[in-house]
């Protein structure tokens, strides 16, 4: 007989495994090209099954592009030079799936809206004085904008630039505006 521990075991590793296929299935296909079946396809599981732990494509879409980190105040500027470097290189399939998005599906442009204003508000929280969270939402939109002009529009002085020098560069400015 199986018990409901088992079960729950179960569950789990399928629904993990449904989220970890849409991420890819986004990242490839955008969150309009990617349907329900290929997600199913992909996790090997019937797509009723994508449906019953999701609910729909648009609440898989919201998780599956959704990092899943806080912002620690202490180690702010440390925090977004790893952000940033993380950006300079091959970006995870949601994160791709997310930007590709954006532009043409309202969803995705609601779920990047609220992840950068969760980020603004984080990041303004440390920041201080009273144009805080415009300083921080300058950050994070420039970090938007480095990630669209190195991996979709490929503008050669960041396609180009050592990790190292885009770092220090960000570091110096980011500086200016604590």
């Amino acid at each position: 007989m199986t018990t409901s521990n088992g079960r729950a075991e179960r569950r789990a590793a399928t629904a993990a495994k449904i989220l970890a296929a849409a991420r890819a299935e986004f990242g490839e296909q955008g969150e309009e090209g990617a349907t329900i079946r290929g997600i199913a396809r992909r996790a090997g599981v019937d797509p009723s099954l994508v449906l019953q732990h999701y609910g729909s494509k648009q609440a898989l879409f919201s998780l599956a592009v959704r990092p899943a980190t806080d912002l620690d105040a202490d180690d702010v500027p440390g925090h977004l030079s790893e952000v940033l470097a993380a950006r300079l290189h091959e970006l995870p399939p949601a994160t791709r799936a997310l930007m590709r998005s954006m532009l043409t599906s309202p969803e995705a442009a609601a779920v990047m809206r609220d992840y950068l204003q969760e980020r603004t508000e984080n990041l303004a929280r440390t920041m201080g004085g009273e144009d805080a969270e415009l300083r921080a939402a300058m950050v994070v939109s420039s970090i938007l904008g480095v990630t669209i002009a190195r991996h979709f529009l490929e503008l050669p002085p960041l396609t180009e630039a050592d990790e190292g020098a885009a770092t220090r560069v960000f570091e110096e400015w980011l500086a200016t505006l604590r």
